[in-house]
């Protein structure tokens, strides 16, 4: 990998990790009205955003088209504030781990979608790097009971994801990584309101306790301030394909950090996905065969004259 390849790479990984490590969080926050926390992590994601948006901004902002910020409201309905209410309505009647199989898949729909959408074929490398993600992130979570509601959600919650990634592509360039993460949140905080006034009435907001106020600000600085900011720059350098070959780190990171709150344990299961979870993105990136070109003897080097240049001793050629 060349450095802007690797930067890109890492980049998404964190953001992913972050996210996964992030579930933690969400776990104490069953009891606060749904909508109202989303509105206070976006909120103040926005706020913390803005001043790092760069010169310029809102010049930028002002010269989007209709049709990009139709693109933008429904990259945050779907992907941000769908996404979040998609996983919670499946949970409802499906273990947490059936929408995670779900969204597992999102690297596999991205591969193809992506370069439709361009008007090319799906490269065949990042494809078959998504299968093995997917199959990676089934194997650390695994499955569990469900019925027809929680299967519905949880494509929901696969759609959203795929939406966060896809519907961002064209709206990337003109803003930038972190304009456009900005300009996401603070939409994501109005459409979170509304949402809250209209299924939660006056009750869509109250004060937030100690533990949920740390969870809250977790959510909002460090998942949604780094983690959207790292995923759109990674996204950025490396392409939508490959960048959600790294959201097979979510269920990875989530499974590693379980132990730590006492709300899972990481097993010989866990580890066998993390293995097919990291072969599944260093095919699907190019990093594997990178290596092994790498790794490659260089033998014995021929000229066009077929006489042999090996050792170090360079042999001349007939002039011609």
């Amino acid at each position: 990998m060349n450095a802007t390849t690797t930067r890109g790479a890492l980049l998404a990984a964190l953001a992913c990790v972050l996210v996964g490590g992030s579930f933690t969080a969400n776990s104490v926050l069953g009891d606060y009205p749904y909508a109202g926390g989303q509105f206070l992590r976006y909120a103040l994601a926005c706020l913390l955003l803005v001043p790092a948006a760069g010169k310029g901004a809102a010049g930028r902002v002002r010269a989007l088209t209709l049709r990009q910020w139709a693109r933008l409201a429904l990259l945050t309905a779907v992907g941000m504030v769908g996404f979040n209410l998609a996983v919670i309505a499946a949970e409802r009647t499906a273990e947490p781990a059936v929408p995670g199989v779900f969204v597992g898949c999102a690297p596999v729909a991205v591969a193809v979608l992506v370069p439709l959408m361009d008007g090319r074929r799906p490269q065949r490398v990042v494809l078959y790097g998504s299968l093995l993600v997917a199959v990676g992130a089934f194997t650390v979570q695994g499955w569990g009971r469900t019925d027809g509601t929680g299967i519905a959600f949880s494509v929901c919650a696969l759609a959203g994801e795929v939406g966060f990634a896809v519907l961002a592509v064209p709206v990337l360039r003109p803003l930038g990584p972190r304009l456009l993460s900005a300009t996401v949140c603070a939409v994501a905080a109005l459409e979170s309101a509304a949402v809250g006034l209209l299924v939660d009435g006056t009750g869509w907001l109250r004060r937030p306790d100690t533990v949920e106020t740390a969870a809250l600000l977790w959510q909002a600085v460090v998942v949604t301030v780094v983690g959207f900011v790292c995923w759109y720059m990674g996204m950025q350098r490396i392409g939508a394909e490959r960048a959600t070959l790294f959201s097979g780190l979510i269920p990875v990171a989530a499974a590693c950090t379980a132990p730590l709150v006492g709300t899972g344990s990481y097993g010989p299961a866990q580890a066998a996905g993390s293995a097919l979870v990291g072969l599944g993105v260093a095919l699907g990136s190019g990093a594997l065969r990178r290596a092994e070109r790498r790794r490659a003897p260089r033998g014995r080097a021929f000229r066009g004259n077929g006489r042999p240049e090996s050792r170090g001793i360079r042999v001349p050629e007939a002039p011609e």
